[in-house]
C-alpha cells in the first residue's frame, strides 16, 4: 500500500469515527432523542444492543490493541530499552497529570473521584485522523512518537480498567479463565501456529472473563498475548490476525461504538460548567499537554532521555495537544467509572469538549508550525510503522 493511500485510510477512519460521534450528539438532542435511546436500550438476547457493543464488540478493539501492543513491544518501535525511554516517560507524566487536573478541578470530591482515569486515555484514530487532514506539514516521524505514547497509553489504560474498574470477583469464573487462558499459551508454547484453534477459545475466554466480574474487554488483550508473534518473521499468526482485523475494527466497531456513546443530551449551557465535565475537559486539554510535553521537555534538559532531533519543540507540543483527544477510551472508561447517568453524560460532555479543543489547537499549532525536511532514514522508519511498503508484504498493519 501506497503512503498516500496508508495516509488516506487514517483520515477517512478518523473522519468515520468524527461523523459518528456528531450523529449521536445531533440525535440526542432533536426530537429523535428517545428512539436513539430506546434503540441502544433494546434487549438483543441476555443484554442490551449497547450492552453487547460495549462489552462484546469492544473486545475485539481491545484485542487489536493487545495485538499491537504486543508486535511493537518485542519487534517494533519499542522493542528496545532505548526506543521505550522518551514515549514511557511521556505517556506516564501524560497520565498521571490529567488525572491530577482533574482531582483538583472536581475539589476532590468523593463522590467524582472514581472519574479520575477519563481524561488519562489518548484516542490514536482520531490523533491520526487530524495528522492525516494536515498532510505533509505533519513530519512522518510526528506518528511515530504519537503512536508510541498511545501504545504505552493503552496498556496503562488496560492496567487501570482491570485494576479499578472491576466488580464483586467470582472465583469460579476467574479460574476458568486462567484455564483457558493457560490453553491458548499452551498452544503457542507448542508451536500451534494457525489461528482457527486461539479464535475458538477466545469467545470461551471472553464469556469467563465476562461472569468473573473483570471487565470482559480484558479478554481481548489476554488472548492477544497468547497469539505467536515470530520475532522479525513477516508473516506469522500475530501479524496476520492483526491485518485481518484492523479495517473491520477502525471502521466498524469503533465507529460504532462512537455513535453508541457519544450521544449525549445537553440540557442547558450550565451543564457544560459542572465540576465534572469542567475537571474531564481540562484534565485533556490542560493536563495531557502539560503532561506529554513537560516531561519530553524534562527528560531533554536533565539528559534523561533525547527528544528526536529532527522534530521541533513546536512539533512536539502540537504532539502533546493531540495527545489530549480522549475520545473512544476516555467515553469507555467514563461509562465504568459512575453508575449514575447523570455523571455518565458529564462525562460524555467533558470528554468531547475536552477532546475537540485539544484537536482543533493541535491542529492549527501543526500547521503553523514551519515543516522541516527529513532524512531517507526517518521516512523509512516512519514507514515501518504504517506500513507503507506493505505491497510487498499483504500482513504488515498499520497502527491505530
Amino acid at each position: 500500500m501506497s503512503a498516500a493511500n496508508a495516509s488516506a485510510g487514517e483520515r477517512n477512519a478518523g473522519l468515520l469515527l468524527m461523523a459518528a460521534a456528531a450523529l449521536a450528539l445531533l440525535l440526542a438532542n432533536s426530537p429523535w432523542a428517545n428512539a436513539y435511546h430506546d434503540l441502544l436500550h433494546a434487549p438483543v438476547g441476555p443484554l442490551s444492543l449497547h450492552y453487547w457493543i460495549a462489552d462484546a464488540l469492544m473486545a475485539l478493539f481491545f484485542l487489536l490493541v493487545g495485538l499491537e501492543v504486543k508486535r511493537e513491544w518485542y519487534d517494533g518501535q519499542l522493542a528496545s530499552a532505548e526506543a521505550r525511554r522518551v514515549p514511557m516517560i511521556a505517556a506516564a507524566a501524560g497520565m498521571a497529570v490529567p488525572a491530577l487536573v482533574y482531582k483538583v478541578t472536581t475539589g476532590f470530591d468523593p463522590a467524582l473521584s472514581s472519574g479520575w482515569a477519563i481524561p488519562a486515555a489518548t484516542d490514536i484514530a482520531f490523533a491520526l485522523g487530524v495528522l492525516a487532514l494536515i498532510g505533509p506539514r505533519a513530519p512522518a516521524s510526528i506518528k511515530v512518537l504519537l503512536v508510541t505514547i498511545a501504545i504505552i497509553d493503552d496498556i496503562g489504560a488496560v492496567a487501570i480498567i482491570a485494576l479499578f474498574y472491576t466488580a464483586d470477583l467470582n472465583v469460579t469464573a476467574l479460574a476458568a479463565s486462567a484455564v483457558i487462558l493457560a490453553g491458548m499459551g499452551a498452544l503457542n508454547m507448542f508451536g500451534v501456529r494457525r489461528l482457527w484453534p486461539y479464535l475458538l477459545a477466545f469467545p470461551l475466554l471472553w464469556f469467563a472473563v465476562f461472569q468473573s466480574g473483570i471487565h470482559a474487554t480484558i479478554a481481548g488483550v489476554l488472548a492477544a498475548l497468547t497469539i505467536p508473534l515470530g520475532k522479525g518473521e513477516p508473516r506469522s499468526p500475530l501479524k496476520l490476525l492483526e491485518h485481518r482485523i484492523h479495517p473491520w475494527v477502525m471502521f466498524g466497531i469503533v465507529p460504532v461504538f462512537g455513535f453508541a456513546s457519544a450521544g449525549v443530551t445537553i440540557a442547558s449551557l450550565s451543564e457544560l460548567v459542572e465540576p465534572l465535565p469542567v475537571g474531564v475537559a481540562l484534565g485533556l486539554f490542560l493536563g495531557k499537554q502539560a503532561g506529554v510535553f513537560g516531561a519530553v521537555w524534562l527528560a531533554h534538559v536533565s539528559g534523561l532521555a533525547r527528544k528526536p532531533e529532527h522534530l521541533r519543540w513546536l512539533h512536539i507540543y502540537g504532539a502533546a495537544l493531540l495527545c489530549g483527544i480522549g475520545f473512544t477510551m476516555s467515553l469507555f472508561i467514563g461509562e465504568l467509572a459512575f453508575a449514575d447517568q447523570v455523571l455518565v453524560d458529564e462525562a460524555k460532555i467533558g470528554t468531547l469538549a475536552g477532546s475537540l479543543l485539544a484537536g482543533l489547537i493541535g491542529y492549527a499549532v501543526l500547521v503553523l508550525t514551519s515543516p522541516i525536511a527529513e532524512t531517507e532514514l526517518e521516512r523509512e522508519e516512519a514507514e515501518e510503522v504504517f506500513g507503507e511498503d506493505a505491497d510487498e508484504d499483504p500482513t504488515v498493519c498499520r497502527d491505530r
